[in-house]
Protein backbone atom coordinates (compact mmCIF):
# COMPACT_ATOMS: atom_id res chain seq x y z
CA UNK A 1 0.00 0.00 0.00
CA UNK A 2 1.09 3.49 -0.68
CA UNK A 3 0.25 6.71 1.21
CA UNK A 4 -0.42 10.05 0.47
CA UNK A 5 -0.75 13.49 2.61
CA UNK A 6 -4.67 14.75 1.89
CA UNK A 7 -5.77 17.87 3.91
CA UNK A 8 -4.85 17.48 7.78
CA UNK A 9 -4.47 13.36 7.86
CA UNK A 10 -3.53 11.25 4.84
CA UNK A 11 -4.93 8.36 2.54
CA UNK A 12 -3.15 4.45 2.05
CA UNK A 13 -3.90 3.47 -2.02
CA UNK A 14 -3.30 0.47 -3.99
CA UNK A 15 -2.04 1.58 -7.26
CA UNK A 16 -0.93 -1.33 -10.00
CA UNK A 17 0.71 1.51 -12.37
CA UNK A 18 3.14 1.97 -9.18
CA UNK A 19 4.34 -1.71 -9.42
CA UNK A 20 4.40 -2.22 -13.29
CA UNK A 21 4.46 -0.24 -16.60
CA UNK A 22 0.91 0.13 -17.98
CA UNK A 23 0.62 2.19 -21.20
CA UNK A 24 -1.16 5.24 -20.64
CA UNK A 25 -2.78 5.16 -24.48
CA UNK A 26 -2.91 1.35 -24.96
CA UNK A 27 -4.54 0.83 -21.17
CA UNK A 28 -7.31 3.73 -21.25
CA UNK A 29 -8.13 5.99 -18.36
CA UNK A 30 -7.11 4.70 -14.52
CA UNK A 31 -9.47 2.53 -13.01
CA UNK A 32 -10.55 3.85 -9.55
CA UNK A 33 -12.03 1.49 -7.38
CA UNK A 34 -14.24 2.57 -4.26
CA UNK A 35 -15.27 0.82 -1.60
CA UNK A 36 -17.99 1.07 0.92
CA UNK A 37 -18.93 0.45 5.02
CA UNK A 38 -17.27 -1.28 6.57
CA UNK A 39 -14.54 -2.49 4.17
CA UNK A 40 -11.04 -0.99 2.48
CA UNK A 41 -9.30 -1.40 -0.64
CA UNK A 42 -8.56 -5.02 0.34
CA UNK A 43 -12.50 -5.78 -0.74
CA UNK A 44 -10.80 -5.89 -4.31
CA UNK A 45 -7.98 -7.68 -4.43
CA UNK A 46 -9.49 -10.36 -6.35
CA UNK A 47 -11.14 -8.28 -8.49
CA UNK A 48 -7.77 -6.23 -9.52
CA UNK A 49 -5.95 -9.00 -11.34
CA UNK A 50 -8.79 -9.26 -13.92
CA UNK A 51 -7.99 -5.54 -14.41
CA UNK A 52 -4.39 -4.94 -13.89
CA UNK A 53 -2.28 -5.21 -17.12
CA UNK A 54 -5.30 -3.82 -19.53
CA UNK A 55 -5.95 -0.47 -17.38
CA UNK A 56 -4.14 1.42 -14.44
CA UNK A 57 -5.96 0.42 -11.48
CA UNK A 58 -6.00 2.27 -7.98
CA UNK A 59 -7.91 1.38 -4.91
CA UNK A 60 -7.92 3.95 -2.28
CA UNK A 61 -9.10 3.32 1.41
CA UNK A 62 -11.47 6.03 2.05
CA UNK A 63 -10.82 8.28 5.12
CA UNK A 64 -11.05 6.90 8.53
CA UNK A 65 -11.09 3.43 6.58
CA UNK A 66 -8.40 1.12 6.58
CA UNK A 67 -5.11 2.48 6.63
CA UNK A 68 -5.84 5.67 5.67
CA UNK A 69 -6.23 8.32 8.68
CA UNK A 70 -8.47 8.87 11.28
CA UNK A 71 -8.74 12.83 11.76
CA UNK A 72 -11.18 14.28 14.16
CA UNK A 73 -14.01 15.28 11.90
CA UNK A 74 -17.52 14.42 11.36
CA UNK A 75 -17.30 11.95 9.10
CA UNK A 76 -20.39 13.06 6.79
CA UNK A 77 -20.91 12.47 3.30
CA UNK A 78 -19.26 16.18 2.57
CA UNK A 79 -16.29 15.27 4.44
CA UNK A 80 -15.82 11.73 2.88
CA UNK A 81 -15.88 13.14 -0.55
CA UNK A 82 -13.66 16.38 0.19
CA UNK A 83 -10.64 13.99 1.40
CA UNK A 84 -11.49 11.82 -1.19
CA UNK A 85 -11.39 14.98 -4.14
CA UNK A 86 -7.87 15.71 -2.49
CA UNK A 87 -6.52 12.51 -3.34
CA UNK A 88 -7.51 12.87 -6.78
CA UNK A 89 -5.57 15.95 -7.09
CA UNK A 90 -2.57 14.58 -4.77
CA UNK A 91 -2.45 11.70 -7.44
CA UNK A 92 -2.88 14.30 -10.45
CA UNK A 93 -5.55 11.91 -11.30
CA UNK A 94 -8.18 12.95 -14.10
CA UNK A 95 -10.10 11.41 -16.49
CA UNK A 96 -10.91 8.05 -14.80
CA UNK A 97 -13.35 5.21 -14.72
CA UNK A 98 -14.86 4.78 -11.22
CA UNK A 99 -15.99 1.55 -10.18
CA UNK A 100 -18.20 1.95 -6.69
CA UNK A 101 -20.03 -0.72 -4.16
CA UNK A 102 -21.93 0.64 -1.17
CA UNK A 103 -20.90 4.18 -0.73
CA UNK A 104 -17.82 4.02 -2.57
CA UNK A 105 -21.08 3.91 -5.78
CA UNK A 106 -22.43 6.87 -4.03
CA UNK A 107 -19.33 8.51 -3.70
CA UNK A 108 -18.41 8.01 -7.29
CA UNK A 109 -21.67 9.21 -8.96
CA UNK A 110 -21.51 12.23 -6.44
CA UNK A 111 -17.87 12.90 -8.04
CA UNK A 112 -19.24 12.40 -11.73
CA UNK A 113 -22.17 14.99 -11.11
CA UNK A 114 -19.51 17.22 -10.04
CA UNK A 115 -17.00 16.88 -12.54
CA UNK A 116 -18.54 15.14 -15.79
CA UNK A 117 -15.86 16.18 -17.55
CA UNK A 118 -13.55 13.96 -15.65
CA UNK A 119 -15.20 10.33 -15.58
CA UNK A 120 -15.31 8.21 -18.62
CA UNK A 121 -17.69 5.68 -17.38
CA UNK A 122 -19.04 4.20 -14.50
CA UNK A 123 -19.47 1.06 -12.77
CA UNK A 124 -22.11 0.49 -10.31
CA UNK A 125 -22.33 -3.01 -7.66
CA UNK A 126 -24.67 -2.57 -4.47
CA UNK A 127 -25.28 1.13 -3.89
CA UNK A 128 -27.38 4.00 -4.23
CA UNK A 129 -28.57 4.95 -7.24
CA UNK A 130 -31.80 7.18 -5.66
CA UNK A 131 -33.70 8.19 -2.70
CA UNK A 132 -34.88 5.16 -0.30
CA UNK A 133 -38.23 5.04 0.92
CA UNK A 134 -38.82 3.60 4.14
CA UNK A 135 -41.62 0.62 2.88
CA UNK A 136 -38.86 0.05 0.13
CA UNK A 137 -36.73 -1.77 2.71
CA UNK A 138 -37.66 -5.24 4.52
CA UNK A 139 -38.44 -4.78 7.72
CA UNK A 140 -35.26 -5.85 9.53
CA UNK A 141 -33.47 -3.62 7.25
CA UNK A 142 -35.93 -0.82 8.19
CA UNK A 143 -35.78 -1.94 11.79
CA UNK A 144 -32.02 -1.88 11.54
CA UNK A 145 -31.77 1.70 9.55
CA UNK A 146 -33.58 2.76 12.47
CA UNK A 147 -31.88 1.41 15.27
CA UNK A 148 -28.34 3.46 13.68
CA UNK A 149 -30.00 6.07 14.00
CA UNK A 150 -31.28 6.24 17.51
CA UNK A 151 -28.61 8.10 20.14
CA UNK A 152 -27.15 5.96 22.50
CA UNK A 153 -28.14 2.66 20.86
CA UNK A 154 -26.39 3.01 17.33
CA UNK A 155 -23.11 3.86 19.87
CA UNK A 156 -24.01 0.75 21.84
CA UNK A 157 -23.96 -1.56 18.06
CA UNK A 158 -21.33 0.37 15.94
CA UNK A 159 -18.56 1.10 18.95
CA UNK A 160 -19.01 -1.23 21.50
CA UNK A 161 -20.30 -4.30 19.51
CA UNK A 162 -18.74 -3.48 16.72
CA UNK A 163 -21.74 -5.08 14.57
CA UNK A 164 -20.52 -4.55 11.42
CA UNK A 165 -17.56 -5.80 11.36
CA UNK A 166 -18.86 -8.96 13.26
CA UNK A 167 -21.89 -8.99 11.13
CA UNK A 168 -21.03 -8.20 7.17
CA UNK A 169 -18.76 -10.67 6.68
CA UNK A 170 -20.97 -13.75 7.52
CA UNK A 171 -24.56 -12.58 7.26
CA UNK A 172 -23.57 -9.96 4.04
CA UNK A 173 -22.01 -12.95 1.89
CA UNK A 174 -23.22 -16.28 0.97
CA UNK A 175 -19.67 -17.90 1.99
CA UNK A 176 -18.74 -16.39 5.59
CA UNK A 177 -15.05 -15.36 5.53
CA UNK A 178 -12.79 -17.22 8.27
CA UNK A 179 -11.09 -14.83 10.30
CA UNK A 180 -7.87 -14.93 8.59
CA UNK A 181 -9.87 -13.14 5.86
CA UNK A 182 -11.90 -11.24 8.50
CA UNK A 183 -8.83 -9.73 10.23
CA UNK A 184 -7.85 -7.13 7.67
CA UNK A 185 -11.25 -5.79 7.86
CA UNK A 186 -10.89 -6.20 11.44
CA UNK A 187 -7.50 -4.34 12.41
CA UNK A 188 -8.65 -0.58 11.27
CA UNK A 189 -11.54 -0.68 14.02
CA UNK A 190 -9.49 -1.90 17.76
CA UNK A 191 -11.19 0.79 19.56
CA UNK A 192 -14.72 2.21 19.84
CA UNK A 193 -13.41 5.24 19.12
CA UNK A 194 -11.98 4.10 15.25
CA UNK A 195 -15.40 3.28 14.77
CA UNK A 196 -16.95 6.07 14.48
CA UNK A 197 -16.65 6.59 10.61
CA UNK A 198 -18.85 3.28 10.68
CA UNK A 199 -21.48 4.49 12.82
CA UNK A 200 -21.34 8.15 10.53
CA UNK A 201 -22.00 5.65 7.43
CA UNK A 202 -24.51 3.72 8.97
CA UNK A 203 -26.81 7.29 9.74
CA UNK A 204 -26.14 8.57 6.35
CA UNK A 205 -28.63 5.99 4.20
CA UNK A 206 -31.33 8.15 2.51
CA UNK A 207 -34.66 7.44 3.84
CA UNK A 208 -37.80 9.45 3.45
CA UNK A 209 -36.22 12.61 2.75
CA UNK A 210 -33.41 12.17 5.68
CA UNK A 211 -30.74 13.05 6.22
CA UNK A 212 -31.45 15.83 4.22
CA UNK A 213 -27.80 16.95 2.90
CA UNK A 214 -27.08 13.18 1.58
CA UNK A 215 -30.64 13.11 -0.07
CA UNK A 216 -29.72 16.28 -1.99
CA UNK A 217 -26.70 15.08 -3.24
CA UNK A 218 -28.38 11.55 -4.63
CA UNK A 219 -30.84 13.53 -6.11
CA UNK A 220 -28.27 15.15 -7.60
CA UNK A 221 -26.18 12.87 -8.89
CA UNK A 222 -29.65 10.94 -10.02
CA UNK A 223 -29.85 13.92 -12.53
CA UNK A 224 -26.47 13.15 -13.88
CA UNK A 225 -27.33 9.57 -14.54
CA UNK A 226 -30.05 10.73 -16.65
CA UNK A 227 -28.37 13.08 -17.97
CA UNK A 228 -25.07 11.77 -19.23
CA UNK A 229 -25.64 9.55 -22.53
CA UNK A 230 -22.18 10.06 -23.33
CA UNK A 231 -20.78 8.62 -20.66
CA UNK A 232 -21.09 4.42 -20.80
CA UNK A 233 -22.48 3.41 -16.82
CA UNK A 234 -22.57 -0.82 -16.01
CA UNK A 235 -24.85 -2.05 -13.03
CA UNK A 236 -23.88 -5.50 -11.94
CA UNK A 237 -26.37 -7.61 -10.16
CA UNK A 238 -26.54 -10.37 -7.95
CA UNK A 239 -29.33 -12.57 -6.59
CA UNK A 240 -29.57 -15.45 -3.80
CA UNK A 241 -29.59 -12.93 -0.66
CA UNK A 242 -31.69 -11.23 1.57
CA UNK A 243 -29.21 -8.59 2.14
CA UNK A 244 -29.17 -7.30 -1.69
CA UNK A 245 -29.26 -3.29 -1.76
CA UNK A 246 -30.32 -3.80 -5.57
CA UNK A 247 -33.11 -5.88 -6.71
CA UNK A 248 -35.80 -6.60 -9.62
CA UNK A 249 -37.35 -3.12 -8.59
CA UNK A 250 -33.92 -0.86 -8.53
CA UNK A 251 -32.90 -2.25 -11.91
CA UNK A 252 -36.03 -1.87 -13.54
CA UNK A 253 -36.00 1.37 -12.16
CA UNK A 254 -32.25 2.32 -13.55
CA UNK A 255 -33.31 0.74 -17.30
CA UNK A 256 -36.06 3.83 -16.92
CA UNK A 257 -33.65 6.47 -15.70
CA UNK A 258 -30.23 6.02 -16.01
CA UNK A 259 -28.39 7.17 -19.70
CA UNK A 260 -26.11 4.68 -21.11
CA UNK A 261 -26.26 1.94 -19.08
CA UNK A 262 -25.54 -1.97 -19.61
CA UNK A 263 -26.74 -4.48 -16.70
CA UNK A 264 -24.98 -7.84 -16.24
CA UNK A 265 -25.46 -10.33 -13.93
CA UNK A 266 -23.14 -11.81 -12.10
CA UNK A 267 -24.89 -14.56 -10.11
CA UNK A 268 -25.31 -15.65 -6.36
CA UNK A 269 -24.09 -13.06 -4.05
CA UNK A 270 -24.29 -11.21 -1.08
CA UNK A 271 -24.31 -7.78 -0.59
CA UNK A 272 -19.92 -7.60 -0.15
CA UNK A 273 -20.35 -9.50 -3.40
CA UNK A 274 -16.47 -9.06 -4.41
CA UNK A 275 -16.18 -11.30 -1.63
CA UNK A 276 -18.59 -13.95 -3.33
CA UNK A 277 -18.08 -12.74 -6.77
CA UNK A 278 -14.75 -11.55 -7.83
CA UNK A 279 -13.95 -13.49 -10.72
CA UNK A 280 -17.67 -12.94 -12.38
CA UNK A 281 -17.18 -9.44 -11.40
CA UNK A 282 -13.79 -8.63 -12.42
CA UNK A 283 -14.12 -10.33 -16.00
CA UNK A 284 -17.50 -8.51 -16.38
CA UNK A 285 -15.63 -4.95 -15.85
CA UNK A 286 -12.85 -6.14 -17.88
CA UNK A 287 -15.21 -6.91 -21.05
CA UNK A 288 -17.42 -3.75 -20.74
CA UNK A 289 -14.09 -1.92 -20.58
CA UNK A 290 -12.70 -3.30 -23.82
CA UNK A 291 -16.38 -3.43 -25.19
CA UNK A 292 -15.76 0.59 -24.97
CA UNK A 293 -12.15 1.05 -25.80
CA UNK A 294 -11.43 2.16 -21.94
CA UNK A 295 -8.77 -0.59 -21.38
CA UNK A 296 -6.26 -2.44 -23.52
CA UNK A 297 -8.12 -4.82 -25.40
CA UNK A 298 -5.41 -6.92 -26.65
CA UNK A 299 -4.19 -8.12 -23.05
CA UNK A 300 -6.27 -10.88 -21.89
CA UNK A 301 -8.29 -10.99 -18.78
CA UNK A 302 -7.55 -13.49 -15.93
CA UNK A 303 -9.28 -16.27 -16.35
CA UNK A 304 -11.52 -18.01 -13.50
CA UNK A 305 -14.87 -19.68 -12.10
Amino acid sequence: MLTVPVIDSHLAYLDTGAEAEVDAEAGGPPVVLLHGNPTSSHLWRKVVPHLAGRSRVLAPDLIGMGASGKPAIDYGFDDQARYLDAWFEALGLDRVVLVGHDWGGALALDRAARYPDRVAGVVLLETFLKPLAAEELPPPARARAEAFRTSGVGEELVLEQNIFIETAFKGGVLHPLDEDEVRPYREPFPTPESRRPMLAWSRMTPIDGDPAEVVARVEAYGGWLAGSPEVPKLLLTFDSSPTLLVGEAVVAWAREHVAALTVEHCGPAGHHAPEDRPEAIGRAIADWLALHRLSGANTPAVQGD
